[in-house]
């Protein structure tokens, strides 16, 4: 007892549909496993560069912290000695401010 010709065409068919479904299904799994892959690339590229960024931003602190910046304090202590030990500003000059500029109750253009 054998089947006949119109059986096995769609024995054939339903194979084929099933095969293909199959086909199918297999695809959109390994499309959405490389999308997977994709976006954990990517999270480790960004865990990556933002782990740079900060390897750059203590070494630039390192550098800076090695390379400060003093003041010259024996710089500042001879030409305060050169100006005969006045105290000066750059407002007063090296002569200081005339005591009796400050006194008070005297005649100005601003009121008496």
């Amino acid at each position: 007892m054998g089947l006949d010709p119109a059986t096995w065409a769609i024995i054939a068919a339903a194979s084929s549909a099933t095969s293909a479904a199959y086909s199918i299904y297999s695809g959109e799994k390994q499309q959405q496993q490389q999308e997977k892959s994709l976006q954990m690339q990517e999270q480790a590229n960004k865990k990556a560069e933002a782990s740079a960024l900060k390897q750059e931003s203590q070494s630039q602190q390192s550098i800076n912290k090695a390379n400060q910046k003093q003041a010259d304090t024996s710089a500042i202590l001879a030409a305060a000695q050169e100006s005969g030990g006045q105290n000066q500003t750059l407002l007063t000059g090296p002569m200081g401010v005339d005591p009796n500029q400050l006194a008070l109750g005297k005649n100005t253009l601003l009121g008496a």
